[in-house]
């Protein structure tokens, strides 16, 4: 970059070379489909996602007398979540996420992407990722 070398480490971020590509947010918000605009001030990176308001250590705590895991199956959307996981349920629940519409409206703002489609969640699968989980 800049005629530096080096490597580019990217946590948290996605290519902005790849064409179009989606910018997720929570399972219960909205996913935006985006035309990134190639960009050397930005490392050629993008957000790739609406990132946490909270810990997922936090999340419990903060969620369970307000919500009982069959009610997190549900979203404000009326999508539908699978989860067998009562500890990812509460971890993984909208309320654990910022809005994903401010960090895709300063994105546009700074002319780094062009939104091109907003996807609405039907249904999301969580999973730990072990085998019998």
């Amino acid at each position: 970059v800049a005629g530096e070398a080096g490597w580019l480490h990217r946590k948290g971020a996605t290519p902005d070379g790849q064409g179009l590509v989606i910018i997720p947010g929570s399972r219960g918000d909205y996913s935006w489909l985006v035309k990134p605009v190639v960009s050397e001030e930005s490392l050629f990176s993008l957000a790739h996602g609406a990132g946490r308001k909270w810990m997922r250590t936090e999340c419990k705590d903060r969620l369970s007398a307000k919500f009982t895991p069959r009610q997190l199956c549900r979203t404000g959307m009326g999508s539908r979540v699978i989860c067998r996981d009562r500890q990812l349920i509460y971890e993984e629940a909208p309320q654990a996420y910022k809005s994903i519409d401010s960090v895709v409206d300063c994105l546009a703002d700074a002319g780094l992407i062009t939104p091109v489609a907003c996807l609405r969640p039907v249904l999301t699968l969580k999973t730990s990722g072990e085998k019998n989980a």
